[in-house]
């Protein structure tokens, strides 16, 4: 009688554990860039340096909120007239897919539920000038979607921070190519 109680309370137990949890996802691994700087740039002094491994922290813990649908946090990151231009078609005369401000960013990411399965950040570079860094590189991610398999997708971008009072905000994000299907085309 006793081994039945404690099996039915393990039981009940790894049922409810694992009803909070999200389904597994798989994430396809990243990488990072060959150099932290874009090539041909001098080597970094010490300073500039530390303000890359800054900006690289701020980047993945920016990513990490979107994925959450953490509104307070973004908030504290972006500056208030940040622009999130998405979609390349404005490189080649075309409008964006769509333009967000802070506001309408933060309205997108809290939406349930949460947009994004996963944000990862991969190949990204990152070039000091004084208290402004401006990051090119690429996150991969997956969308929340009702079709069973949604596909995994990638953008490139370049995004614009500045050091404002002590800490990091986010300018601008602009995508350079995508989005694009993973299984669409090279990388």
């Amino acid at each position: 009688m006793m081994r039945t109680i404690l099996s039915a309370a393990v039981v009940f137990s790894l049922a409810a554990t694992l009803a909070g949890q999200k389904p597994a996802v798989h994430v396809p691994k990243t990488n990072s860039s060959p150099t932290l700087q874009p090539t041909g740039n001098p080597p970094p002094s010490a300073a500039d340096a530390a303000k890359i491994k800054e900006v690289l922290a701020f980047e993945k813990e920016m990513e990490a909120a979107v994925v959450r649908g953490d509104a307070k946090t973004l908030d504290r990151m972006l500056a208030p007239d940040f622009i999130f231009t998405h979609g390349d078609g404005w490189t080649t005369g075309g409008a964006p897919l769509k333009t967000d401000t802070k506001a309408s960013w933060l309205a997108y990411v809290v939406k349930q539920p949460p947009p994004y399965l996963y944000r990862e950040l991969d190949h990204v570079q990152v070039e000091i000038h004084g208290d402004v860094a401006i990051t090119v590189g690429r996150y991969l991610y997956l969308p929340q979607s009702n079709n069973p398999q949604p596909g995994h997708m990638y953008v490139w971008f370049e995004r614009v921070y500045q050091k404002q009072n002590g800490e990091w905000k986010h300018l601008s994000h602009k995508t350079v190519k995508g989005p694009i299907r993973e299984d669409d085309g090279a990388n």
